[in-house]
């Protein structure tokens, strides 16, 4: 009798979308992945070095502020990307380096997938000679690539795409107090048939969210006011939402596997210990972790 009860009241809906229940689930998470061998890239500014003309012209006095300011934010940054990959793989390896250093890092560690790290600045503040020889690099690697926000903006300047504010402004109009996505927003997956989204097909599985298996959509934590124009070239388009047209997408050609995410796709392992701030937050998502462990795995396929 308790049985046909208690089957009877897990049939009932829920007077909410995709079924939310009204308790959380207890989640632990299975490595499912070997081993991986994965270079992290720093792409925030640290020296005066990493800076252009403009910047010195723009910041003066500010300069030592601002950089203080992004190697803090690129501690974090860099720390969450390894968090994933301690938490998915079962024997990981992972180094990390400054953006200026990628060509020289991948042939001294031999890594199976690189991931790049977000930005804080505008790339005209950047070392015009490292933008430069990021580009060389990015469009020659045969190496598997996830690019995380400011770094998707920087894969989609490298192929050409511009960026603009998230209102349609050149960047150097509005530097400031731009309109921003920010905290745990929607996108719409605009074509699910790409292996990143493996399992979204089998109803029966319990890894991707109602959500997601029944409309599409992921959950992300977003952080930026830049967006990169269109798709570029040789790219095919993967998610977008309203404010912001290309929030992912891929380049499957020429013995290439790049992944660019405009969100956060790292930040779903935030502890819930931490204080929330714009950088640290309780994580209420574990989409972005999925798709990182799909990347790994087609890393790890990938030749």
């Amino acid at each position: 009798m308790f049985d046909a009860v208690r089957q009877t009241a897990v049939r009932e809906e829920l007077p909410f979308p995709y079924g939310n229940r009204t308790f959380c689930l207890y989640e632990p998470i299975e490595k499912t992945i070997d081993s991986a061998r994965v270079l992290i890239v720093n792409n925030l500014l640290r020296y005066e070095s990493d800076l252009s003309p403009l910047a010195h012209e723009e910041w003066q006095e500010s300069i030592p502020s601002r950089l203080r300011f992004e190697r803090k934010v690129s501690g974090m940054a860099t720390n969450n990307i390894a968090q994933n990959v301690i938490r998915l793989v079962r024997s990981p390896k992972s180094t990390t380096v400054h953006l200026s250093e990628i060509a020289r890092a991948v042939a001294d560690f031999r890594p199976e997938a690189i991931v790049l790290s977000g930005t804080f600045s505008d790339f005209d503040y950047y070392n015009p000679d490292h933008i430069e020889s990021f580009t060389e690099f990015i469009h020659k690697t045969k190496i598997p690539v996830l690019a995380i926000c400011g770094a998707h903006q920087l894969v989609g300047v490298a192929f050409g795409s511009e960026l603009k504010t998230l209102d349609g402004l050149e960047l150097h109009e509005k530097r400031t107090d731009r309109l921003v996505e920010y905290q745990y927003r929607f996108v719409k997956i605009t074509d699910r048939s790409d292996p990143i989204f493996e399992g979204i097909d089998d109803t029966m599985s319990g890894v991707w969210q109602d959500y997601t298996k029944e409309s599409d959509v992921l959950r992300v934590w977003q952080n930026h006011g830049v967006q990169v124009m269109g798709v570029p070239e040789g790219f095919h388009l993967l998610a977008s939402s309203y404010l912001c047209r290309n929030q992912m997408m891929v380049k499957r050609s020429d013995g290439q596997m790049i992944y660019c995410v405009q969100f956060h796709l790292e930040k779903s392992f935030e502890d819930w210990s931490k204080n929330p701030t714009r950088w640290e937050h309780p994580n209420e998502s574990r989409d972005g972790r999925i798709l990182f462990e799909n990347f790994l795995k087609l890393a790890k396929q990938h030749r």
